[in-house]
């Protein structure tokens, strides 16, 4: 195996990321550099994802492209799960008359087909909750990880259900950085007679009559949703991995309890060496709800815009910040977009340009990168501007082909509009300039636009 990329090859001497467990920027060192591993939590396939989905699904594609190319494609582990048992997926799949298991199919493919068209690459690993329940053999499950659970002394069975005991982990809530007292108050926590404490959270439970449902030591039933990532992610990257991802909403509880559960089943004092969190998302200045009519799926969003447009613009706002979603913002994407394709190469290695790397190496500073983007234009940099697009995802081709079929279209036949601006250039040479005028505006009330230059008269279609 070729060892990782040197700093002199990518131009990086450091990468720095914030880590949402230090709370500071800490400099990335890789536990192996020969396989830097990440793991970032993926969609619960019941429905179409919605825009939010999309911002960890950009994020940590760009930290997945910079990965691969400080360390090597070949060097680099994205695993992204696919949670394919769950509550809701459950009562849409009974609704439907369907198995869990062909609706979730469906719902996968159409979560694949939105996110290639954002220019995102496929993850290394996209495991599957219900293939890691159990997997026989020697090959670690959540069943495996549950039963380790108990025999450390940090969970227990109680009438089907297998509970973890937060009381029996003393550094629980270091990542919220929150008392168990202050998680408590602020959470929702179900009221059961055969719970110990309060916060103890579920790791396997007994199924209902048509519910789906797996043989265990506890009887038939299913995992809990926080196993889930505990267990897929130390059965693809072991029990310590370099980073983990997602959105800020899983901090708490999901975030917390994955640690609970991994570090108290290995033994060991981190889950992962580094957190990072993406910040909300909001719709025109409102949180997201169906309620507030302002639910907005990617389907949706790439029905009016192509998928480089929605990926310009969640680059927008730093990762970490809230980033509020407008029409403005996109129609500011278009425009950008659009101003450095007509100024780039047409072909050149995707490779960023240094400026951009360094914006990137920096806690994936976008805001930076697209200003260094900008300065790559206005110096005239045709070749480095096209390699530093095809490095961050973006498709010249793509973008042309969704302009041209939503380009204005002229009210007139292509005949009709030469022989008026061969009128109008008769008027102007026999110097009735009213009549060149009265022709202009009848085209541009056509929906067409003339243009005067040094080689004649062109036009174009407008709105």
């Amino acid at each position: 195996m070729s060892r990782p990329a040197k700093a002199e090859e990518t131009g990086v001497t450091a990468l720095r990321f914030y880590n949402s467990l230090t709370h500071a920027k800490d400099e990335f060192a890789p536990i192996d550099p020969d396989r830097v591993r990440m793991y970032v939590c993926g969609p619960t396939v019941y429905d179409r994802a919605h825009i939010g989905n999309a911002r960890p699904v950009i994020v940590f594609d760009l930290l997945f492209r910079l990965l691969r190319h400080v360390y090597g494609p070949e060097h680099v582990v994205y695993a992204r799960n696919l949670t394919d048992v769950d509550d809701k997926i459950n009562a849409r799949a009974a609704e439907r008359g369907i198995t869990i298991r062909q609706l979730t199919e469906e719902t996968a493919r159409g979560f694949h087909e939105d996110v290639a068209e954002l220019g995102t690459l496929r993850p290394t690993e996209e495991p599957r909750a219900t293939d890691f329940i159990c997997r026989g053999g020697d090959d670690l499950d959540m069943i495996k990880v549950i039963e380790r659970l108990i025999a450390r002394g940090h969970a227990y069975a109680a009438e089907g259900h297998v509970l973890f005991d937060v009381a029996s982990m003393p550094a629980y809530g270091r990542l919220a950085r929150r008392s168990l007292d202050e998680m408590q108050a602020g959470a929702r926590v179900e009221v059961a007679p055969y719970k110990r404490g309060p916060m103890d959270f579920v790791l396997w439970k007994p199924s209902r009559d048509g519910e789906p449902a797996w043989d265990s030591p506890w009887g038939a039933g299913r995992p809990g949703w926080h196993i889930e990532c505990s267990a897929m992610s130390a059965a693809i990257l072991g029990e310590v991995f370099d980073i983990h991802g997602g959105g800020i909403d899983l901090v708490f509880p999901h975030h917390e309890n994955e640690i609970a559960q991994s570090t108290c089943c290995f033994g060991e004092e981190r889950m992962a060496n580094v957190w990072m969190h993406n910040g909300f998302l909001q719709v025109e200045g409102e949180k997201m709800s169906k309620s507030l009519g302002n639910f907005v799926t990617i389907r949706e969003v790439l029905a009016d815009w192509p998928g480089d447009v929605a990926r310009l613009a969640m680059f927008a706002a730093h990762y970490r910040q809230p980033i509020n979603w407008t029409l403005k913002g996109l129609q500011e994407a278009e425009k950008t977009l659009a101003g450095w394709f007509e100024a780039a190469a047409s072909e050149a290695e995707p490779r960023p340009a240094p400026g951009v790397l360094e914006a990137l190496a920096d806690d994936l500073n976008t805001p930076r990168m697209i200003a260094e983007i900008h300065k790559l234009r206005a110096e005239g940099a045709r070749k480095a501007l096209a390699g530093t697009l095809g490095f961050l995802g973006f498709r010249p081709e793509v973008f042309a082909d969704w302009r041209a079929a939503h380009a204005p279209q002229a009210a007139l036949p292509v005949e009709a509009i030469e022989r008026l601006i061969d009128a109008r250039l008769a008027a102007r040479k026999a110097r009735d300039f009213a009549e060149a005028d009265r022709i202009r505006d009848e085209l541009l009330a056509a929906g067409v636009a003339l243009r005067d230059g040094p080689s004649g008269t062109s036009w174009e279609a407008v709105s």
